[in-house]
């Protein structure tokens, strides 16, 4: 099985693509796509066997793996994130859509295989190609970044390269252009104070 190659544009992404991919989303598939970061990894956050094709790609165990809800806007963050107090949600409305995965304490609705999460990695990219997808799909994607093996490259930014290495893994690359080759800034907002986990392409002046 060979993975489609899609080309989209941010400014514009054509909504018969969008739907095209957000079918095979909704079937289980895996999807490579654009952030406002490095390229990133996903699929349907409902789609159990869609997590453990990633969680095998990626090897690591289902129930250890953290990453990322990908969210369309903050609208959907009380599905999977406890009551979360104002100046949490500040911060968040400061940063987002932007360059951050925030770390939130997760709640009891939890999709299955993150029942035993006691905190969720939540993302809302500036790319209008990762909000029409999941606008479109209705639920958030889960998301890693796709690292490469060479330290040096870190992550790949060509779409080109990208399919090369992935099209025998993944159901569809799409093409959004070059992608960044630094991640996101990761914060912590579990705790009482926020915590820097790793310092990315999003500034720290939001706290």
């Amino acid at each position: 099985m060979q993975a489609e190659f899609i080309k989209l544009y941010n400014d514009n992404p054509n909504p018969n693509e969008i739907r095209k991919i957000v079918r095979v989303l909704q079937k289980g598939g895996l999807i490579i796509y654009p952030t406002d970061t490095v390229y990133g990894l996903g699929c349907d956050i409902t789609k159990t066997k869609a997590l453990e094709r990633i969680a095998r790609i990626k090897g690591v165990k289902l129930a250890k793996a953290n990453w990322s809800f990908v969210c369309a806007d903050l609208s959907n963050l009380s599905d999977y994130v406890r009551q979360i107090d104002t100046p949490t949600f500040k911060i968040l409305k400061r940063a987002l859509p932007g360059p951050y995965t925030f770390i939130l304490p997760g709640n009891n609705s939890l999709p299955k295989a993150f029942k035993n999460k006691k905190t969720v990695g939540i993302r809302v990219p500036d790319n209008n190609i990762a909000k029409a997808i999941v606008e479109a799909l209705g639920n958030p994607i889960v998301s890693t970044s796709i690292r490469d093996e060479d330290d040096v490259i870190e992550y790949t930014t060509d779409p080109e390269l990208i399919y090369e290495k992935w099209q025998n893994l993944v159901d569809i690359v799409i093409d959004g252009g070059y992608g960044d080759n630094v991640p996101s800034t990761v914060i912590d907002l579990s705790a009482d104070e926020p915590a820097v986990i790793r310092e990315g392409k999003g500034k720290l002046n939001i706290l």
